[in-house]
């Protein structure tokens, strides 16, 4: 059991770099970096030798062979394999020692179907060249990845006693959050993989304006290609603002929800840590945001968005797995 739970944690730790690593591929614009899959140029590393490279430019003659990029996109695939490997184990790990789990059985055998659902996506992240529903659905399989993992590594590491609370309000706000939380990333990468990050460079305001012109229907379209309306005209500009609106929305709603529930969760001794820390990268996350806008997604701060959000995804897992109902 002591293995499964080092394990565990290493690999929820490493699935939270593999987050920041993912973004910094997809910001970096390296995501087709390597035209095929799983392999880069035909082959499982990146061509180097002027051999390698003229094959490469014989078999994907209309690719451009641009090794920085390449390399950034392997790396991240093969850090990708070694997780699906270690949550492998933890799976194999989890059935020995299942008398001592505390957690359902399922739960770690769920890891195995976000891996095989996460190896497709990105294969087809690959094949459909950055399909945006492909690439958001890709983050949030990351996310829930993550979730698991940090459920899993808080409930057989933690010896506190849990909180155990009368009155049902603030448990099933905990558990939405979980929800409300998933739904904003969601558009956050939505946002990124539309290239809509700087469709509104000002704040509050678009372009001067409170509501701007809006395309919705264009906008929230989840089986267009990128940068293309479901007929194959160009995306507007309306379009764009109409999902940069829409995420500014959603991250107002979640200050404030999450606003409130720290504040509500602070009176908890149990849980006054947690919630501190909540109000604190919840409010770093809105400012980077903002930065991120103002200063026109410099790679640090666009990048430390993600971080972030990894970070808001750990702390309400947490705070769920610490807070429990009590039943009549």
């Amino acid at each position: 059991m002591n293995l499964f739970k080092k394990i565990t944690l290493f690999t929820t730790i490493m699935t939270f770099c593999l987050i920041v690593l993912g973004a910094y591929v997809r910001l970096s614009d390296a995501g087709l970096g390597c035209p095929d899959w799983p392999g880069c140029f035909g082959t499982l590393t990146v061509p180097e030798s002027q051999l390698a490279i003229e094959k490469a430019q014989h078999t994907f003659p209309d690719q451009v062979i641009e090794n920085d990029k390449a390399w950034k996109e392997m790396v991240h695939r093969y850090v990708a394999g070694l997780l699906g490997l270690l949550i492998l184990s933890i799976a194999y790990l989890a059935y020995k020692n299942k008398k001592s789990l505390k957690v359902n059985i399922f739960v770690p055998y769920s890891l195995l179907g976000i891996v095989f659902f996460q190896a497709m996506l990105g294969m087809l992240t690959v094949t459909l060249l950055l399909k945006p529903i492909i690439v958001s659905a890709h983050l949030i399989g990351g996310m829930a990845t993550l979730a698991i993992l940090t459920y899993l590594s808080y409930e057989h590491f933690n010896k506190n006693s849990k909180l155990i609370l009368k009155k049902s309000l603030i448990f099933y706000m905990a558990r939405f959050g979980l929800i409300l939380i998933f739904m904003q990333i969601f558009l956050g990468g939505w946002t990124s993989t539309n290239y809509a990050g700087l469709a509104c460079t000002d704040f509050p305001t678009c372009h001067g304006q409170w509501i701007p012109e809006m395309d919705f229907k264009n906008a929230f379209n989840i089986f267009r290609n990128l940068g293309q309306t479901s007929e194959g005209a160009p995306i507007s500009i309306n379009a764009l603002h109409a999902i940069q609106w829409i995420h500014r929305v959603g991250a107002i709603t979640v200050v404030i929800y999450f606003g409130y529930l720290s504040y509500a969760l602070i009176k908890y001794k149990q849980l006054r840590f947690e919630a501190i820390l909540l109000l604190i990268i919840l409010a770093a996350q809105f400012f980077i945001g903002i930065a991120n806008l103002i200063l026109h997604l410099p790679m640090v701060l666009a990048v430390s968005h993600n971080l972030t959000a990894a970070l808001l995804v750990v702390i309400i897992t947490i705070l769920n797995s610490k807070i429990k109902k009590q039943y009549a």
